[in-house]
């Protein structure tokens, strides 16, 4: 699970996701993600570790972990191509080793 950013070429809408699956120890993107506005899937244009905003480290040892991500913002599964139509939701906490 890594953080993608999105823009959409169309309508010109940008937004963020704390859920871009990839490749085990690549940034090749199993899913893609639905612009809200246009309704057509993007792959992000960038990648990057979920990290630490205290130390910037992936894995980290603070005592209070605090990532780029608003836990508060609700996962919008309808614009997910991961939760979309599978049997696979993002809310879950399924490995792809497992289930491939």
């Amino acid at each position: 699970q890594k953080y993608g950013y999105f823009h959409c070429k169309d309508c010109k809408t940008r937004w963020e996701s704390a859920y871009v699956w990839c490749i085990s120890g690549t940034n090749k993107v199993y899913f893609k993600q639905l612009c809200r506005k246009c309704q057509k899937g993007f792959n992000p244009y960038r990648v990057e570790a979920i990290q630490c905003q205290i130390c910037s480290k992936t894995r980290c040892s603070c005592p209070q972990k605090k990532r780029h991500i608003d836990l508060k913002r609700p996962h919008r599964q309808e614009l997910c191509g991961r939760c979309r139509g599978k049997r696979l939701s993002c809310d879950n906490t399924y490995s792809f080793k497992y289930i491939i």
